[in-house]
């Protein structure tokens, strides 16, 4: 199985020129919501020689008020268009109701913000999850997200741990989870980081092994950074930015290493938004994920036999 790449436009002409050997192409649906156009028509080109993956940043999952229908209609079309290997977006909110005087408007605020994993809100994501799926006709996909906040019930005697709210999510509605190591790694860094936890590895292989294998259909990998407030050089007070600009670095090459051993051969997607090096920067990164999979697969054999 061939790990797959973020097909962003820096790469549009490059990849359908050379035509690299990966497993898929991955892209943001809503950078193909027109009709028509440019966008769409590379899209359609690459759909020719690659399987493409659909991943949203908008829905807006966990909403309490509900989903953009208009946002909901195209998404389906562009399924229906592409029809893609996978669909996925965020278990994230960001609509909500803005109350004046006069009158209640919907609002977004353009930002994947965290839920709280509380057994209301995971209502509310399980019916916006299977409102998208019985629209799409299709399994959906939900990632877990990177945060930098996070909200407390100390009082909630029916809170839940985030993969037991996922894990729940899963077996609900029947969807599947894209795990993203990278976002893992960064939410134990900064943990570590605070004094919450004391290994971010060991953290992150804990996370994998509370997570059911069958509910894992994506697996995502991507660089972060390491931010000190302007008015601070303490290296204590850094914190750590999942933001899609750098390789891989060593300890979530070692957490991806756990969740195949974990999970198997899933598909697996070099993301990179920011800082887009040249395209042989993210295929390389892709061999080297495919490298992990096949020692995995070789090892697995092994045992088998």
């Amino acid at each position: 199985m061939k790990s797959g790449i973020g097909w962003r436009q820096p790469h549009y002409a490059d990849v359908l020129e050379r035509k690299p050997a990966l497993g898929f192409l991955e892209v943001h649906s809503e950078n193909f919501f027109a009709q028509g156009g440019a966008a769409l028509s590379v899209l359609e080109q690459g759909r020719a020689h690659y399987d493409i993956s659909l991943h949203g940043v908008g829905l807006s999952l966990g909403s309490a008020v509900g989903l953009d229908d208009w946002h909901l209609d195209q998404l389906a079309a562009l399924v229906q268009r592409i029809d893609p290997v996978r669909v996925s977006d965020h278990a994230s909110f960001a609509r909500g109701s803005w109350h004046s005087k006069t009158s209640r408007n919907i609002i977004h605020a353009a930002d994947l913000l965290p839920i709280p994993f509380s057994q209301e809100a995971l209502h509310v994501l399980c019916a916006n999850v299977q409102h998208v799926q019985d629209r799409l006709q299709r399994r959906f996909l939900v990632e877990n997200l990177s945060a930098y906040i996070q909200w407390l019930a100390p009082d909630d005697p029916f809170a839940l741990s985030e993969t037991a709210f996922l894990s729940a999510l899963a077996q609900r509605t029947g969807c599947a989870l894209l795990v993203d190591v990278n976002n893992i790694f960064v939410n134990a860094r900064n943990a570590q980081i605070s004094g919450s936890i004391s290994d971010p590895v060991l953290y992150c292989k804990a996370w994998l092994n509370a997570i059911n294998p069958r509910d894992v259909g994506e697996i995502h990998l991507a660089g972060h950074c390491h931010v000190l407030p302007s008015s601070n050089q303490d290296p204590v007070d850094e914190i750590v930015i999942d933001d899609h600009g750098s390789r891989v670095c060593p300890e979530v090459w070692q957490v991806f290493q756990h969740a195949i051993e974990r999970f198997g051969a899933v598909p697996t997607l070099i993301e990179w938004d920011t800082d887009i090096p040249a395209l042989q920067v993210l295929l390389d990164e892709a061999a080297q994920a495919d490298e992990i999979i096949a020692a995995q697969h070789a090892e697995s054999s092994k045992v088998s036999t």
